[in-house]
């Protein structure tokens, strides 16, 4: 098997080498991050949701200059106050994809789609795939239950197919990957790539502290990286710390507490105005009132994950992990990871192509 027979149509619209996808971590997925991604074939997503307003335009020209100005993704959350901005800056240096949630409209989808931009949010059921391909979305990334962070119930196996099945879209699947078998299954199952955090978080080219990546490191039962609603209301799956024993712990009243100065936090730390937050919360009660939780997401996880990811304490904040963490042992290289998933899953296809030839043979 070639490295030529792993390009599929998704390499082409990315343009990328490989259908290798990694995604944009909140306070992980920077610029150095991008780059080491870009540069070993992959596809890389900036996080725009945890990047200062400021400091945005710097480090889509950074990933520019470190890639040789290779294509790569911006991810925003239309809840942001800088959403215009980011928006703005994704037509102005023609960034080659966006991912979101649910969130921007038909017309928001229609300009970015107008200025070539590939639109691929992240949904983790059919029917949201379904509604944002109905809103615009030219490819999907699905997510099944073993993905780190925010995630739905149904595996990866179950949801993929699904998905493949009911759709017209390339499809990327994410959730439960780490090497060369995860990716050869999934295009066997329709997909036309995967897409990995947890893989890209535990790399030596993450920049995440080494206390936090020795916990992730640490953690050798998948089990124990559960899914848990204390942090925000909504499912997340993470690594179990200190942080989240007190929160199990705590009283009702104590956790409104904690999330409110969080929220307060993030509100200062991202410049909302008070007249922004409340619109944002309105908007949500008069669209979806389900999607309230979204927005409390908005302002109480980033502010948990920015002291693991950032500040180095993992004892304080959130170890957003999927499943694969307890399978990965040491931290390579964006270059040594990629090109492992691709070497893997070329020798895995060359010995089911043997074992498929050789029951041919025998039985004639």
């Amino acid at each position: 098997m070639s490295e030529n027979r792993l390009r599929t149509p998704l390499c082409d619209l990315l343009g990328c080498e490989f259908p290798v996808v990694q995604t944009a971590m909140g306070w992980v997925a920077g610029s150095s991050l991008v780059a080491a991604t870009t540069n070993a074939g992959g596809f890389g997503f900036l996080a725009g949701a945890t990047i200062a307003a400021d400091h945005i335009e710097a480090e889509i020209l950074r990933v520019k200059e470190l890639t040789g100005d290779r294509p790569f993704g911006l991810n925003f959350h239309m809840f942001q106050p800088n959403a215009l901005q980011l928006l703005d800056l994704a037509v102005k240096h023609k960034i080659r994809a966006v991912s979101y949630g649910r969130g921007p409209d038909k017309k928001t989808i229609g300009r970015l789609r107008d200025a070539g931009i590939v639109c691929m949010p992240t949904v983790g059921a059919l029917k949201h795939a379904q509604k944002a391909i109905e809103m615009g979305a030219n490819a999907i990334t699905i997510q099944g239950g073993e993905g780190g962070g925010h995630t739905g119930s149904v595996p990866t196996m179950v949801l993929l197919p699904q998905v493949v099945d009911a759709v017209q879209v390339p499809v990327v699947a994410a959730g439960g990957f780490y090497d060369g078998r995860g990716l050869l299954s999934a295009l066997a199952f329709g997909a036309q790539g995967i897409a990995m955090g947890t893989r890209f978080l535990m790399t030596s080219d993450s920049g995440v502290p080494q206390a936090t990546l020795a916990r992730y490191l640490a953690t050798k039962d998948a089990e124990q990286i559960r899914i848990s609603h204390l942090v925000d209301g909504m499912p997340q799956r993470m690594i179990p710390n200190e942080y989240l024993s007190m929160l199990e712990k705590a009283s009702p009243l104590k956790r409104v507490r904690i999330a409110l100065s969080l929220a307060l936090q993030w509100k200062a730390q991202t410049g909302m105005t008070s007249g922004h937050a409340l619109s944002v919360l309105w908007q949500a009660l008069r669209e979806d009132p389900a999607s309230v939780a979204q927005t409390v997401m908005a302002a109480n996880a980033p502010m948990l994950l920015q002291r693991s990811m950032v500040e180095g304490k993992p004892a304080e904040g959130v170890m957003s992990a999927g499943q694969v963490a307890a399978l990965i042992g040491k931290l390579d290289s964006c270059q040594d990871v990629i090109h492992g998933i691709v070497a893997q899953a070329q020798q895995r296809y060359q010995q089911l192509s043997a074992q498929a030839f050789a029951t041919d043979l025998s039985t004639h």
